[in-house]
C-alpha cells in the first residue's frame, strides 16, 4: 500500500509548481478586466506556492531535474511575464516606453533564472548557500507591483505616474541580475524556544494580512529592501571569518563581540592636546602606587613618572632639550 501512494505523493511537488504557474497566469487575466486587487492576489499567491513546493520536495525526498526546469518556467511566467503585463496594462502609453520597460523586466527576470540554474552545479563556500545573488524572482515580482499596491491603498499621486512607475520598473529588473547578496530564508532555523513567539508573530501577520493586506504588504517589501545593506554587510564579514562558516548564528554573534572588544581594548585612548592646559582622561601610569594618598613610584619608574608630570601641564623641564 505504502509503495503504491509512493508515486503520487511525489508528484505532490510539481503538482504545487502548476498551481503557482496558474495562478501568474491568472493575474493576466484579472488584468485584462482591470481588477488589480484580484491581480496582485493572484501573484502573491504564486510567491506562496513557490515557496512550498521546493520545501514539499525536500522533505518528500522527490526532488528531480524536471521539477527544477518546471519551477523555473513557473517563476519567469508568474514573476516576470504576468507583472510586466500587469504594468503595462495598468500604465499604458502610445510612446511605447511601458511595452519596452515591460520587456526589459520579462527579459532580465528570464536571465536571473538561467543564472541560478547555472549556479547551482557551481561550487560555492558553505556560507553562500544562505544567500541569493540578486533579488529573487518572487520577491522580484511583487517589488515590481509596488507603485500599484501603494496606488490601490492610498490612491493616486505621484507613486502612480509614469516617470515614477517605469524607471522604478528598471531599477528592480536591474536588482534581479545584479551580483547583490540577498539573504535566503530557506536556511533560517528557528530554536525551539522561540516556537512560541513565533507562532505569536505568525497570529499577529495573519491578522494584519486580513485587515490590511496591501498595507502589510507594503511595508513586507519596504523592509526586503531596507535588509539589502545588511545583507551586503553580513556577506562580506562571513567571507573575511571562514571560523565562523560551519557555526550557528548565536557562534557567530558571541565571535562578532568577541573580536569588536578585542577591537576597543587594543585601540589607545586619544585625547586633545591643549597648549598649557591639563588633558583629561589622561590615566596614572602602571607602575605607579597611591598608598595613604601619596603617589609613590618604583626606583625605575621615578624619573618616567616626574617627565610624565611636566608633560602633562605643557610644560618642558629645565635643561632638558
Amino acid at each position: 500500500m505504502v509503495r503504491a501512494m509512493t508515486p503520487n505523493i511525489r508528484l505532490l511537488p510539481n503538482a504545487i509548481t502548476v498551481l503557482a504557474l496558474c495562478a501568474g497566469l491568472s493575474a493576466v487575466q484579472f488584468a485584462l478586466h482591470h481588477d488589480w486587487t484580484l491581480a496582485i492576489g493572484a501573484i502573491g499567491v504564486a510567491a506562496v506556492l513557490d515557496s512550498l513546493d521546493g520545501r514539499i520536495a525536500r522533505l518528500l525526498d522527490a526532488t528531480s531535474k524536471m521539477g527544477a526546469e518546471l519551477d523555473s518556467l513557473s517563476d519567469a511566467i508568474s514573476f516576470g511575464v504576468a507583472p510586466a503585463l500587469v504594468l503595462y496594462l495598468w500604465q499604458p502609453d502610445i510612446q511605447g516606453f511601458g511595452w519596452i520597460t515591460s520587456l526589459v523586466f520579462a527579459v532580465c527576470m528570464v536571465l536571473r533564472l538561467a543564472r541560478f540554474n547555472t549556479l547551482l552545479d557551481v561550487e560555492k563556500p558553505p556560507y553562500a548557500n544562505e544567500f541569493f545573488v540578486g533579488v529573487p524572482a518572487p520577491a522580484g515580482g511583487l517589488l515590481a507591483l509596488l507603485p500599484l499596491i501603494i496606488t490601490i491603498q492610498f490612491g493616486d499621486g505621484w507613486w502612480s505616474t509614469r516617470p515614477a512607475v517605469w524607471p522604478w520598473t528598471i531599477a528592480i529588473a536591474l536588482l534581479l541580475i545584479s551580483r547583490i547578496p540577498t539573504l535566503s530564508l530557506k536556511t533560517v532555523r528557528a530554536p525551539a524556544k522561540a516556537a512560541a513567539p513565533l507562532l505569536v508573530v505568525v497570529c499577529l501577520l495573519a491578522a494584519a494580512i486580513i485587515q490590511y493586506p496591501f498595507v502589510a504588504l507594503a511595508i513586507a517589501l519596504v523592509l526586503y529592501l531596507v535588509h539589502i545593506p545588511f545583507s551586503v554587510r553580513r556577506y562580506h564579514w562571513l567571507a573575511n571569518h571562514p571560523e565562523a562558516w560551519h557555526v550557528p548564528m548565536a557562534e557567530r554573534r558571541a565571535i562578532r563581540r568577541a573580536r569588536s572588544t578585542l577591537r576597543i581594548r587594543l585601540r589607545r585612548p586619544r585625547f586633545p592636546r591643549v597648549a598649557g592646559g591639563v588633558r583629561r582622561g589622561t590615566h596614572l601610569p602602571r607602575q605607579e602606587h597611591v598608598v595613604r594618598g601619596v603617589r609613590t613610584f618604583p626606583p625605575d619608574s621615578q624619573e618616567r613618572a616626574r617627565r610624565r608630570s611636566w608633560r602633562r601641564i605643557g610644560l618642558r623641564q629645565r635643561g632638558k632639550r
